[in-house]
């Protein structure tokens, strides 16, 4: 352990939010992970300064993690510093037709807030397990609906630590990419642009898209979501249904039955086991179809 370093975030955060050998798998939806050497939780937006000042000025890694919804931490874990913003950052307030929320807001709490004032356009994010942050660096949709048909402007962190409001036009939104992921900023809020509408039909909306996710996704074992990327004029989940590998294991990591773009993780799980489960989902797919799979999940740490 780095005393020194240590003692610096204990003096920024407090010692009750500062944390030493802390098991990721607590704090990702695959709970999967071995343990983070620093696991440290800010209150502000300056605290968060000062804790990624102290990293840099010990030559420490750091990673920003929301709700770890879409991430696979090693088995041996990660040697460095998690930052965690979900606690701290999830104010959302009401300005208009918009809704400004810090980055660590969990999209099913913005849709709720959405649907409390009467506002349509955020139905598609309400069973996103994601953090606001999270889906603005990468661009997260579904049902038809992306954060980019919704976002104003967000406020990011650069690199050089100077706080910078990003305009929609300034974003580059893509498919599951961004300005924000681009460049390495870190999302620190947003503005979500919506319109007036019916709450019952908002509520309508919602629930059926609810049904939708209960009947056609493995949402009762824990996973990252989408495994692979969407390929182009394609489905992976297709794909790897067409490859034969619905059920496919690999320990106690599998190809969902009820969904095979979802790798899921059946009770005991370990992260070179799902590693091992995509490689050769790569491998089959490719030789099946001869279309390269790109992964979706995050990798973070070190694996056996």
């Amino acid at each position: 352990m780095n005393q020194d370093l240590w003692n610096q975030f204990c003096s920024i955060v407090g010692s009750d939010n500062a944390y030493i050998d802390e098991p990721m798998k607590k704090h990702t939806t695959f709970r999967i992970g071995g343990p983070a050497d620093y696991y440290i939780i800010p209150h502000s937006r300056e605290e968060l300064m000062q804790v990624i000042s102290a990293c840099r000025a010990g030559g420490e890694e750091y990673y920003i993690l929301g709700n770890g919804s879409n991430l696979l931490v090693g088995d041996k874990g990660y040697r460095g510093t998690v930052i965690q913003l979900l606690k701290n950052f999830s104010d959302i307030t009401l300005e208009e037709n918009m809704i400004r929320a810090r980055s660590g807001a969990l999209l099913s709490r913005i849709a709720a807030k959405a649907l409390e004032y009467g506002l349509t356009g955020f139905e598609f994010a309400a069973g996103i397990p994601g953090t606001l942050g999270g889906a603005v660096v990468m661009n997260a949709g579904a049902y038809g609906g992306e954060m980019k048909d919704v976002l104003e402007e967000v406020t990011v962190l650069s690199q050089e630590g100077e706080v910078i409001v990003l305009g929609r036009d300034e974003l580059d939104l893509g498919y599951r990419t961004s300005a924000v992921a681009k460049k390495n900023y870190i999302a620190l809020e947003a503005v979500i642009a919506l319109a007036p509408g019916d709450k019952l039909k908002i509520r309508q909306r919602m629930d059926e898209l609810k049904e939708k996710r209960v009947s056609k996704q493995p949402l009762e074992f824990a996973s990252a979501g989408s495994t692979f990327k969407r390929p182009e004029g394609n489905f992976a989940g297709k794909l790897i249904m067409e490859a034969g590998l619905a059920g496919f294991s690999v320990g106690d990591a599998q190809v969902s039955e009820k969904h095979c773009g979802f790798v899921i993780n059946r009770g005991d799980a370990a992260a070179s086991d799902v590693r091992e489960l995509m490689a050769e989902v790569v491998r089959r797919v490719r030789e099946h179809s001869g279309i390269t799979l790109e992964p979706e999940v995050k990798m973070l740490g070190e694996f056996k």
